[in-house]
């Protein structure tokens, strides 16, 4: 039996420790966070409902994490729906998900809505984007769908997620965009947070541990072991997974060739933000709304309740404010009522008869390390499971490229590595 410890208590994580406890390991999940789940933890709005920091779905494509959801008995939680997804455009919301909303959407000459319909239905159609590395989906949008559909509806979202790097994203990650997509979305009613406790309940069921609350600082290798030195103390194990961002591992662990770091120490990554309200009457008719209009302070408008109802929520109507800024952007740092302060007086441009009063309540949430930057030269970078020091193994989202972030290709990643290794 290998004695592991898994750093990091994400969905990555979590999957990987309960796939090598299943195969008769002993398995000990480090997490800084007090709770499981990493960027799909959840919190309670009150006791007992709870709700994700950062807005989250399934797509109907996302077929390994809703496998794992049945496996872990919560099946019957999971419901899809077909929410509208809209582009704010001119100061009007234009319906765009879908090829009929596509040949409606107004702000886009007949000739460029059919052009662009071809295109996506083409990229759909293509099986893996072996043709398309090397080019930056700025380029190959304009050239493909031209110029006017990039100005209008794709640059914007390009920069809202990437600001002033937008321009250099490899065309893979925007293929895996559309390719992966679906307009139908899962959600499993109660939060995802129930599946991570589940998850991690059935690790410890399986004889392992999960040590919540406790932070690693550093990773050595001794004689035949590896030491993990935590916050709580020190404590040797046969092999350890680390799932968190690579430039983490990096400073983490001890004794990493200079060649290693030179080639995996790489690339830069953004910090995800939401600002949750909860308000008391519905803001909007949408789910998602892309703010493709310019001046917004966020990049994204997440109406939660526009899929799920404000019932299950108390009566709230919840509004996420969704954005992905560098690490040293100061709204990751801006305290709550400094964020309320700057983004309600834009909620009046997505409803005019917004009011402050209609705000209940909010909540604040920030995150390092969401977002890397997947530019052309990403996928050289990216570093297999096995590291030079004996033992130790990484595994995180930079390793699921061209696909984006998201719970169901960290559970298929997780799967793969120990599949691999154990």
């Amino acid at each position: 039996m290998t004695r592991w410890a898994v750093l990091g208590g994400g969905a990555l994580g979590l999957t990987a420790a309960l796939r090598l406890g299943q195969r008769g390991h002993s398995v000990t999940v480090i997490e800084r966070e007090p709770l499981p789940g990493g960027l799909a933890a959840g919190f309670e709005i009150e006791p007992g409902i709870w709700l994700e920091k950062f807005y989250h779905h399934l797509f109907r494509s996302d077929t390994t994490a809703v496998r794992l959801i049945n496996e872990m008995g919560l099946g019957d939680r999971l419901e899809w729906h077909r929410p509208v997804t809209a582009t704010l455009r001119d100061g009007v919301f234009h319906q765009l998900d879908s090829p009929t909303s596509l040949l409606r959407f107004g702000p886009l000459p007949l000739a460029d809505r059919v052009r662009m319909g071809a295109v996506l239905a083409a990229l759909k159609a293509m099986p893996n984007p072996r043709l398309l590395e090397g080019q930056t989906a700025q380029s190959w949008i304009r050239r493909w769908m031209g110029d006017e559909a990039y100005r209008i509806v794709w640059g914007p979202l390009l920069a809202g997620k990437f600001g002033e790097t937008a321009g250099e994203i490899a065309m893979p990650w925007f293929w895996a965009r559309i390719h992966d997509r679906t307009a139908q979305l899962w959600y499993l009613r109660g939060g995802f947070q129930q599946l991570y406790e589940t998850l991690a309940q059935r690790i410890r069921d399986a004889g392992g541990e999960t040590r919540f609350g406790t932070a690693v600082e550093s990773v050595r290798r001794e004689d035949d072991a590896l030491t993990v030195q935590t916050d709580a103390g020190s404590e040797r194990y046969d092999a350890v997974i680390s799932t968190l961002a690579t430039r983490l591992t990096c400073r983490l662990v001890e004794g990493l060739p200079q060649a290693y770091r030179d080639r995996y120490e790489w690339g830069r990554a953004y910090g995800a933000h939401c600002l949750v309200l909860a308000l008391d009457r519905p803001l909007t008719s949408a789910y998602w709304t892309n703010m493709n209009d310019p001046g917004f302070p966020f990049m994204a408008l997440v109406e939660h309740t526009n899929y799920l109802p404000a019932s299950d929520y108390g009566g709230r109507h919840l509004v996420y404010l969704g954005n992905y800024r560098p690490m040293d952007d100061p709204l990751l740092r801006a305290s709550r009522d400094e964020l309320l302060d700057e983004f309600l007086p834009y909620l009046a441009r997505v409803n005019p008869a917004f009011e402050r009063s209609w705000l209940t309540d909010a909540w604040s949430f920030a995150a390092p390390f969401a977002q890397p930057i997947v530019t052309v030269d990403y996928r050289n970078h990216i570093p297999p499971f096995e590291t030079p020091i004996a033992g130790l193994y990484v595994a995180s989202m930079f390793q699921v490229y061209p696909h984006d972030r998201g719970q169901n290709y960290s559970v298929a990643l997780a799967e793969r590595l120990v599949n691999q290794v154990a």
